[in-house]
């Protein structure tokens, strides 16, 4: 039997048996609802923060690119041995820890910038701490999702979780942009605050965050083969994935050209903020309709469209100025993107046994945002070397190019047939 059968069999209302009470009636559901959405939106407003930092306050790119650069680094260097704890600790402690680490890290630049200071090796330093929490955060919070809702909302609250996870970017995105144009501290201030908040919503949740697991000898490298092992196994997903991959590279390009090409056009940094506002809508109503597109379009059709919008929508970047025009091709890109995140999330959930959630997800999440630490520096490093109008068309050109690999790609054309049901061997 499938590990999809399994989840059908057990995971639906039995006949003769009254059905669940509905979603928005969970109170932990909610808790950590909340509580991972106060999160998220704390750290996108230091993220986007970072850069605003460097270009305006410290003039440089270059600098921009290496805090960037230590932000995205723990996506490289933490994914694996993360998944492989979060299956092994208790998640909600997990999760705790966490937040106390970006509270402690977010609070340490706020105190340093309300001084006067500025120190590139401790701005570096916070934003790796931060984005290491991040990492174990939002691992053990997608595995807690089914413990903590009956399997026939899981769909349903995989979609709300991405749709706030968009909500939480548009916000964090006008939050850290508009708080920074007040002082240049506050988005890092606000980031700890939410960091706390979201602390007293872990301690309120009452269910487990796992399931019950056996005592056995424990072995991080053994634990970590497993994973690698499990996901090597799916053919489709490992094909996906390896495309998403090469674009989180490119986006984290553009998105660092995104502020030059701002900056060059008398922008400031409330335009990066209407901007990112404008995206966000876009992210948030692909989210909130991707539940209609999975009953529609095959998982293949699904990667393979998102990779041609997303190439068609970024080369115009290189040639408008106006920031409503450029925050409605964002808007656009990020319209597919969180349709692309919910088929990805919803399928990788339903098809992993609980006590391997922490493991698959952190190597698809390897394989997928590993590179954008290299992505921040590459891209500092060529926007410096060539400006931004080269380097946004070197980008889209190299989009299309991914797009036309799925086009082409066997695994990819037939995923309609498989990839939604069962695992591939």
């Amino acid at each position: 039997m499938s590990v999809t059968e399994e989840h059908r069999e057990g995971g639906g209302a039995q006949p003769g048996t009254a059905p669940p009470p509905p979603l928005r009636k969970n109170r932990d559901f909610l808790l950590l609802w909340t509580g991972a959405g106060l999160s998220l939106f704390g750290t996108r407003a230091s993220t986007v923060a970072y850069p605003l930092l460097m270009v305006w306050y410290g003039g440089s790119p270059t600098g921009a690119g290496l805090v960037g650069f230590a932000a995205l680094l723990p996506q490289l260097l933490l994914q694996l041995p993360a998944g492989a704890l979060v299956d092994r600790l208790d998640r909600r402690r997990l999760m705790i820890l966490c937040d106390l680490a970006g509270l402690t890290a977010m609070g340490s630049v706020a105190a340093a910038l309300i001084g006067g200071h500025l120190w590139l090796p401790h701005l570096m330093a916070a934003a790796f701490v931060e984005g290491s929490a991040a990492i174990f955060y939002r691992l053990a919070e997608r595995a807690a999702v089914r413990n903590l809702v009956h399997p026939d909302h899981l769909t349903v609250a995989l979609t709300r979780n991405e749709a706030r996870g968009q909500g939480a970017g548009l916000l964090g995105q006008l939050g850290g942009s508009s708080l920074y144009a007040v002082a240049r501290w506050l988005p890092f201030l606000l980031t700890a605050v939410s960091h706390l908040t979201a602390l007293v919503t872990l301690l309120l949740i009452r269910k487990k965050f796992q399931s019950e697991r056996p005592q056995a000898p424990r072995d991080l490298r053994r634990e970590v083969g497993e994973g690698l092992t499990w996901v090597w196994r799916q053919r489709f997903m490992r094909a996906a994935v390896g495309l998403i991959a090469g674009s989180n590279i490119l986006f984290q390009v553009l998105s660092l050209a995104l502020v030059l090409i701002v900056k060059e056009n008398g922008g400031s940094p409330a335009t990066i903020g209407l901007i990112g506002t404008v995206s966000g809508v876009g992210g948030i109503l692909g989210a909130l309709t991707g539940s209609w597109f999975l009953k529609r379009l095959s998982p293949g059709a699904i990667v393979t469209g998102t990779l041609a919008v997303w190439a068609l929508l970024m080369t115009p970047v290189a040639l408008v100025d106006q920031p409503v025009l450029i925050g409605a091709l964002f808007a656009g890109m990020s319209f597919a993107g969180a349709l692309l995140n919910v088929a990805a999330g919803v399928y990788q959930v339903q098809i992993t046994p609980d006590e391997m959630q922490g493991r698959v997800t952190s190597v698809f999440a390897l394989i997928g945002s590993g590179m954008n630490s290299a992505g921040a520096l590459v891209g500092g490093l060529l926007l410096a070397a060539f400006g931004t109008t080269p380097t946004v068309t070197a980008v889209a050109a190299a989009m299309a190019a991914m797009a036309l690999v799925a086009v082409l790609s066997p695994v990819i054309r037939t995923a309609g047939r498989t990839a939604g049901r069962t695992p591939e061997k």
